[in-house]
């Protein structure tokens, strides 16, 4: 009996999971599935460290989240050099995405990058405050104010969704 690569069996398991979560970060589900995908490149070009990792999702996504910072900054350099090249990249969900997770997605997108990533991690990943910090590297307080500032502006976003489609 052939014996399953393990990093096939995280695959596996976290594929769905990552992509919905870096989905819900930049908006672009094509670009989520990019990044995730070249997470576990890096995990099978790093191999051995990756396997002694004890989460391995949070390494995945960690390495997925730096991989679409870098994209990000690229963009912003190029976009500054060539600046009539440069179009804002719009949101897409997927074909089959419903009404209200479009307007959630619509909404994340409005907020800056790094609280956009805070809310996440806190409210999608479903980490705790001082593991979202850890994993952005920023005091806990920084963290909390983060989502507050988020919570404010998502409702007001999301109300006015509601308003009009009602």
């Amino acid at each position: 009996m052939e014996v399953e690569d393990p990093i096939r069996v995280v695959y596996d398991a976290s594929y769905p999971v990552l992509v919905a979560q870096l989905l819900a970060i930049c908006g672009n589900h094509l670009e989520a599935e990019e990044v995730v995908q070249e997470a576990f490149i890096a995990a099978m070009t790093h191999r051995r460290e990756f396997l002694e990792v004890a989460n391995k999702e949070a390494w995945l996504r960690t390495t997925a989240v730096n991989v679409m910072r870098n994209r990000w900054r690229r963009a912003r350099i190029f976009g500054r050099i060539v600046p009539r090249l440069r179009q804002d990249v719009a949101f897409d969900v997927g074909p089959d995405a419903r009404a209200d997770h479009v307007a959630i997605v619509a909404a994340l997108a409005q907020l800056s990058a790094p609280i956009r990533e805070t809310v996440v991690l806190y409210y999608i990943v479903d980490l705790p405050i001082v593991q979202v910090a850890q994993e952005q590297d920023i005091p806990v307080g920084t963290v909390k104010a983060r989502l507050a500032r988020a919570r404010t502006q998502l409702a007001g976003l999301l109300g006015e969704w509601e308003t009009d489609h009602v």
